[in-house]
C-alpha cells in the first residue's frame, strides 16, 4: 500500500466514524472507485485503533469518572450513564457476532450501500428535523439507552454509520442533539475496542507492512479528534441537514456508477 492510500483511508475513517456519513461506506467504496487493491483485515484494525485513541484520547476524563462512579458509585448520575452504555453495547455485540459472516461479505455491495447511504440521509434528517429536544444525557434511562444499542446493531451494513443511526435514534426519542452525539460517541468507545479485540485474533497470520500501518492508525487519530470536536460544536448550532444532504448526493453518485457498471 502506499503512503497516499494510507492517509486516505486514516481520513475517511476519522470522518466517517464520528460524522453520520458511515465509514465502512467510504472505506468499502474507496478501492472500489479507484481501484485499489482491499486494505485487508490487519489495515482495518489499524484504521479502528486510530479511532479508538481519538475517543479515548477527547474523553478520557468524562470516562475516568464514569468508570469510577459505575463501580463505585452507581446510584450517582454518572454511575447511571455509564452502566446506561454497558447496556446499550448488548445488542449490537451480540447481532454482530451472529451476522458476522454477513457483513463481511454479502452487506459489502456497492448497490446496497449506496442505497442505504440514501436512506439513512432521510432518516437522519426527518429523526433530527421533527423530534423536540427534551432529554439530557444524564436523563437518557435504561429504555432509551436499550434501543439506542439496538439501533446500533443496524450499523453493521456499510452506509448505514454507527454513528449516524445512533443519533437518529437519539433524536427519535426527543435527546438532545449535542447530547445524542456525546452518547453516541462514549458508546463508540467499548464497541470499537471490543471489536478491534475480537478481529485482533485473526491478526496473528496476517502480514504487516509496518510502515503504512503506522500512517493509518496516525491520520484517523488526528482527524478522528478534529472529527468529534466539529461535531460537537456544530451541533449546538444547527441540525443534521448538510449530513442528508452529502449521504444523498453520494448515494445517488453510488446508485448510478454501480447500474452503469
Amino acid at each position: 500500500m502506499s503512503l497516499l492510500e494510507a492517509i486516505i483511508y486514516g481520513i475517511l475513517q476519522g470522518l466517517g466514524e464520528f460524522l453520520p456519513i458511515s465509514s465502512t461506506a467510504h472505506i468499502t467504496l474507496a478501492p472500489w472507485f479507484f481501484g485499489w487493491k482491499d486494505p485487508g483485515l490487519a489495515f482495518d484494525i489499524a484504521l479502528h485503533l486510530g479511532t479508538l485513541a481519538a475517543v479515548i484520547i477527547f474523553f478520557w476524563k468524562d470516562w475516568i469518572n464514569l468508570i469510577r462512579a459505575g463501580l463505585t458509585d452507581v446510584k450517582s448520575p454518572e454511575g447511571k450513564l455509564f452502566w446506561y452504555i454497558v447496556l446499550a453495547c448488548v445488542p449490537g455485540g451480540v447481532l454482530g457476532l451472529i451476522f458476522e459472516e454477513h457483513v463481511e461479505t454479502t452487506f459489502r455491495n456497492p448497490l446496497l450501500i449506496g442505497i442505504m447511504l440514501a436512506v439513512m440521509g432521510i432518516v437522519i434528517y426527518v429523526a433530527d428535523r421533527f423530534s423536540r429536544s427534551e432529554v439530557e444525557l444524564m436523563d437518557i434511562g435504561p429504555k432509551r439507552s436499550f434501543l439506542i444499542g439496538v439501533s446500533q446493531a443496524l450499523a453493521m451494513i456499510p452506509g448505514v454509520s454507527r454513528s449516524g443511526i445512533t443519533m437518529a435514534a437519539g433524536r427519535a426519542m426527543k435527546i438532545k442533539r449535542e447530547d445524542a452525539a456525546r452518547f453516541t460517541f462514549l458508546l463508540s468507545t467499548p464497541f470499537i475496542f471490543l471489536s478491534g479485540v475480537y478481529k485482533a485474533k485473526d491478526l496473528i497470520s496476517v502480514p504487516v507492512d509496518a510502515f503504512p500501518f503506522m500512517v493509518a492508525i496516525l491520520t484517523s487519530a488526528v482527524v478522528g479528534l478534529f472529527s468529534i470536536k466539529f461535531l460537537l460544536e456544530y451541533l449546538r448550532r444547527k441540525g443534521f441537514g448538510i449530513f442528508a444532504v452529502y449521504r444523498l448526493v453520494l448515494g445517488a453518485i453510488v446508485i448510478a456508477t454501480a447500474l452503469l457498471r
